[in-house]
């Protein structure tokens, strides 16, 4: 039976990726490597205890020792990789970018070693599509735009892909590259816009927004973003990378006001506070070879996700008050010192 190694299977994406895989590949067995760090957590992964296709496993990509552990099982080496695991907060990488060194360049060498001395068939590096810097109102980034990373965080996930390109050009290691725009959906830390501003609207707390708000995103929905992912696993060329993004631009401020309107809840609950240091302006992929190589195409509306992740986090109570724990609301309140510190009254529209 075919063993796939997923680092970071306890975060946001990952965790996700997990659920599609055991559903759609059900010959694959599955190790979750995660280090449980704040935003990778045991809540997130508790549905899956008692799969027995699935096992976790905890530890670190920068530990040697543990990452060839984890690509065994059975004595079998993993037949593929799929590399999630890294810090991935542009506000904690600007305030603090040591960790994104450490986790997404070190932790992606590390793993990369491993996987080639254990002879794994197929590697799978998750970036992001801030490696390419940011473009004006006109354009898409092509998979061979220059990369011009902006923040500590984008430039750690491009120096991690360029580790894979060594990699691929030095050992001929069979990897993939993709890199998703903004992702939402289930599990998403709340740390994060669009989970932000669901906590907070929920709980009659000012929505920060940064600056003017006219930065413009394309959103996807984090299953349109893991059957990306999938489909570059089984089809993607190796050395290849594959961009994977949503179809629908919007400005923060929009989406802001689009989901407020969804949730019932005034948008003077948005309030702009001092704009992020090296704040790209916008962000658009060509999804085309994707769509030629891969057969993909991203399916979830932006308004029907929207509607589906506000369910999600009003459905899942117990989740949200986890993370939102004592470091989560001290680090809240260091980022956004502006803001009220008591919650705003809350009106309809």
């Amino acid at each position: 039976m075919p063993h796939w190694l997923i680092t970071g299977g306890a975060g946001f994406i990952g965790s996700n990726f997990i659920r599609l895989a055991l559903a759609r590949e059900p010959e694959v067995r599955i190790t979750n490597f995660d280090l449980l760090t704040y935003a990778g957590r045991p809540e997130t992964i508790a549905d899956l205890a008692g799969e027995p296709r699935y096992r976790f496993l905890r530890g670190d990509v920068c530990d040697a020792g543990a990452a060839g552990a984890a690509l065994r099982w059975e004595g079998s080496a993993a037949d593929a990789v799929v590399h999630f695991a890294a810090e991935s907060h542009v506000d904690r990488s600007i305030a603090d970018g040591e960790a994104f060194v450490r986790t997404n360049v070190q932790g992606t060498q590390t793993l990369l070693q491993a996987a080639r001395r254990a002879g794994v068939g197929r590697f799978l590096q998750v970036s992001t599509d801030e490696v390419y810097g940011s473009l004006g109102r006109e354009g898409r980034f092509r998979e061979d735009s220059p990369l011009a990373p902006n923040s500590p965080y984008a430039a750690s996930k491009a120096a991690a892909e360029l580790m894979v390109r060594a990699a691929v050009e030095t050992y001929g290691l069979a990897a993939v590259v993709t890199r998703g725009s903004n992702t939402y959906g289930p599990f998403q830390f709340p740390e994060k816009l669009i989970p932000l501003a669901i906590t907070h609207a929920d709980t009659g707390r000012e929505i920060p927004l940064y600056g003017s708000g006219d930065n413009v995103r394309t959103w996807i929905h984090v299953d349109d973003h893991c059957g990306g992912i999938l489909a570059a696993l089984r089809r993607g060329r190796p050395g290849a990378i594959y961009n994977l993004g949503g179809g629908e631009e919007t400005s923060n401020r929009e989406l802001l006001e689009r989901l407020l309107a969804a949730m019932g809840k005034p948008s003077r609950l948005i309030r702009p506070v001092a704009d992020r240091p090296g704040h790209d302006f916008r962000y658009a992929l060509d999804c085309g070879r994707a769509r030629a190589e891969l057969g993909w195409t991203p399916a979830v509306r932006l308004a029907d996700g929207l509607a589906r992740t506000v369910d999600w986090y009003r459905g899942h109570a117990a989740w949200v008050a986890s993370a939102c724990d004592r470091e989560y609301e001290a680090y809240r309140e260091r980022q956004y010192p502006s803001l009220a510190s008591q919650p705003a009254e809350t009106t309809a529209p």
